[in-house]
């Protein structure tokens, strides 16, 4: 009979045990999953201390409460390792808030330093910017987005007066601006640095240049979302050759002061070079464009030989321009 009675009190704390680990997991109450724990290890003790006392009467109580023991210890064992787990996390979580909060703070700092006066120092905050970038992938849109706005703030160079491929072109060149075209250089290489290649995966990072003034922008075999550079000039030789772009590309009214190298680049969403002006040849020989396009630039020279296209919702050439079989026909 005493076997009895310490089976069926080793049931009833077991289901005591789980009613209050249940309570104390709703309510996150700490103290009430050590307290159910306990209780569990308890009610194992007489649970399986009294089942091998019946089962086995030949065992005595001392074997009894070995094994009883051992299941119980197992409960508190398992226990502890969930708390171990729980804190790891926990610091793991603390570390992850405290590195975003130092990634938070050296970002404002970079900012901040864009608008310092010394050439040097906004380098270096861009520098600074580029390489949270690297380490924070959530920061690289915002990054592209912080550069290309640095890049349409206000600039003029002598230079810009001259052809822009000029090889004199340095010739009495204002400091200061010169100092300033360091800057927008590095800007412009930072940002080719961090758009991916065409052939990786992960996402494509868009561009809004509306209305910049940029040297040498250079986007080959790099992967873009969306490109925006309306009434934007690009000096010097543009190389976009063998580019992706996901996105839009918007030129409408951009002036190119130099040749425009597309040839062989994918325009997935479209492009539109309404009222784009080439001071040079524009080459978009073995492009591909979807979607939609827009062709009525102006150019002393258009080179297009085997331009595709995909499915087009809409296009607009020049005149005597038409498509055939995906193909671009002139007459």
């Amino acid at each position: 009979m005493d076997k009895w009675v310490i089976l069926i009190a080793g049931s009833v704390i077991s289901v005591a045990a789980v009613s209050v680990v249940l309570i104390g997991w709703l309510r996150h109450r700490q103290g009430l999953l050590l307290t159910g724990t306990v209780l569990a290890a308890l009610g194992l003790l007489f649970l399986v201390g009294g089942w091998l006392l019946i089962a086995d009467p030949r065992s005595g109580l001392t074997e009894a409460i070995k094994t009883g023991g051992l299941a119980g210890g197992a409960v508190v064992a398992l226990y502890a390792l969930w708390l171990n787990d729980r804190k790891r996390r926990a610091e793991e979580d603390r570390n992850e808030h405290d590195r975003e909060r130092v990634s938070d703070e050296r970002f404002a700092r970079s900012v901040e330093m864009l608008g310092n006066e010394a050439e040097q120092v906004r380098i270096g905050a861009l520098y600074a910017l580029a390489g949270l970038a690297k380490t924070r992938a959530d920061y690289t849109q915002t990054v592209l987005d912080i550069l290309c706005s640095y890049l349409r703030r206000p600039f003029t160079h002598k230079s810009f007066d001259r052809r822009s491929d000029d090889p004199h072109r340095h010739h009495e060149q204002d400091a200061a601006a010169d100092r300033e075209r360091q800057v927008r250089e590095t800007a412009q290489r930072l940002i080719y640095d961090l758009l991916p290649s065409k052939d990786a995966t992960g996402p494509a990072y868009d561009l809004d240049l509306t209305g910049a003034h940029i040297e040498y922008l250079e986007l080959v075999d790099r992967r873009v979302g969306k490109l925006i550079a309306r009434y934007t000039n690009f000096y010097g030789i543009t190389r976009w050759n063998g580019a992706e772009f996901t996105g839009e590309v918007l030129l409408t009214s951009a002036e190119f002061r130099g040749r425009a190298e597309l040839h062989h680049a994918k325009f997935r969403g479209g492009i539109s070079l309404l009222d784009a002006k080439c001071d040079r040849e524009l080459n978009i020989r073995h492009a591909l464009i979807e979607k939609w396009v827009d062709l009525r630039v102006h150019a002393p020279q258009i080179q297009h030989e085997e331009l595709s296209f995909g499915k087009l919702d809409r296009q607009r050439l020049p005149e005597n321009w038409r498509i055939e079989d995906d193909k671009l026909v002139t007459s």
